[in-house]
């Protein structure tokens, strides 16, 4: 059966009622979806079976069931139409495909900040004269814990923070220490706002300030906004000298900066086709109205194509394995989806 609009009758909210066990034997293509599926009805509410039982997905109405079929069906139709006409990446069915556009944008973005802040100036750009491999990848050399989920909290800015903390530290003490988001988020309120949005520079700004950051173990994360707990006599913190940014609309320093350390960087990650990101080197359309905190963690080429790898914060079930390849020297000094215009990183003494 065709895409187009249709009413859902009964039968249809009977159908997804009474057949629960069809979803336990389907396999997953690595898009989520097969051909054959788009076939009928028929198959439609068996892949929709399948994918709530994939993601453990539970609605407490029939009537919410419905609504998210009839949005699942259409975020289907974007994944199978993107997917005929773009090369070098595809999207998949994840997690989020019973979510509209703008409930995605709603509760998986949040990066907030002044507009009118003065960056620094490229004079103080402390990576300026260096020179940079043709590739990096800071996962291999231990500086890049496991993939994190933030949730529905609008937390990136702090997961982003917290990267390139992560990685700055192993990298001048050889220990790779799992860092606190919650302490950001529940501690961190002179500029930033929680599950409510923020920006990396003035994370860093606290971690200074406050003489460090806890451990995740000691200061877990809640995916919701918790009361601050200043327990700094009582447990390891990890500390940082201060940071810097990286100029601004520049490849060349952003690679010069990732060739020595994990960086934080914002993007614009509201488009439908970043939403259902799941593989490939993307080069889809995106604008520059930045939204989301995320931070590159390397750079290199894959079939002629360059890119930079990009550790995300909605868990491992994304893009490749909670990864995104975005490409790079697209002629643009902004570069892809914004990703040249705010980046950031911050520094540590021996």
């Amino acid at each position: 059966m065709p895409f187009s609009s249709f009413s859902i009758t009964l039968l249809l909210a009977c159908s997804i009622c009474l057949f629960p066990s069809l979803a336990s034997a389907r396999d997953f293509s690595i898009l989520g979806y097969s051909s054959e599926d788009l076939n009928s009805m028929d198959n439609l509410i068996q892949l929709f079976q399948s994918w709530m039982s994939k993601h453990d997905k539970i609605y407490e109405t029939i009537e919410e069931k419905l609504l998210r079929f009839e949005i699942f069906k259409d975020n289907l139709k974007h994944i199978d139409d993107r997917n005929k006409v773009v090369s070098n990446y595809w999207l998949g069915l994840n997690e989020f495909a019973d979510l509209s556009h703008q409930e995605f944008k709603n509760k998986y973005l949040g990066l907030k900040f002044d507009s009118s802040r003065k960056r620094e100036s490229p004079q103080e750009f402390t990576y300026r004269d260096v020179h940079f491999p043709k590739s990096v990848d800071w996962r291999k050399k231990g500086a890049v814990t496991p993939i994190k989920n933030q949730g529905s909290c609008g937390s990136c800015w702090a997961f982003s923070t917290v990267v390139a903390v992560e990685g700055i530290n192993q990298i001048v003490t050889g220990n790779l220490t799992t860092l606190s988001e919650q302490e950001l988020i529940d501690c961190d309120r002179t500029y930033n706002n929680g599950c409510n949005g923020g920006l990396m520079d003035y994370a860093f700004t606290y971690i200074v300030q406050n003489g460090g950051l806890h451990k995740e173990e000691d200061y877990p994360y809640i995916m919701e906004e918790g009361t601050c707990e200043m327990r700094k006599e009582e447990t390891e913190v990890v500390t940082i000298s201060g940071y810097h940014d990286v100029p601004q609309n520049n490849e060349q320093s952003l690679l010069k900066a990732l060739a020595n350390q994990p960086l934080s960087v914002a993007i614009e990650a509201s488009s439908k086709d970043f939403q259902f990101y799941s593989g490939g080197v993307f080069d889809g359309h995106c604008g520059t109205e930045l939204d989301h905190g995320v931070a590159a963690v390397g750079y290199g080429t894959s079939k002629g194509l360059d890119y930079i790898t990009v550790k995300n914060s909605w868990g491992s079930k994304w893009g490749e394995k909670g990864y995104i390849r975005m490409k790079r020297n697209i002629g643009k000094p902004e570069g892809i989806c914004g990703i040249y215009k705010m980046a950031s990183y911050p520094t540590k003494t021996k």
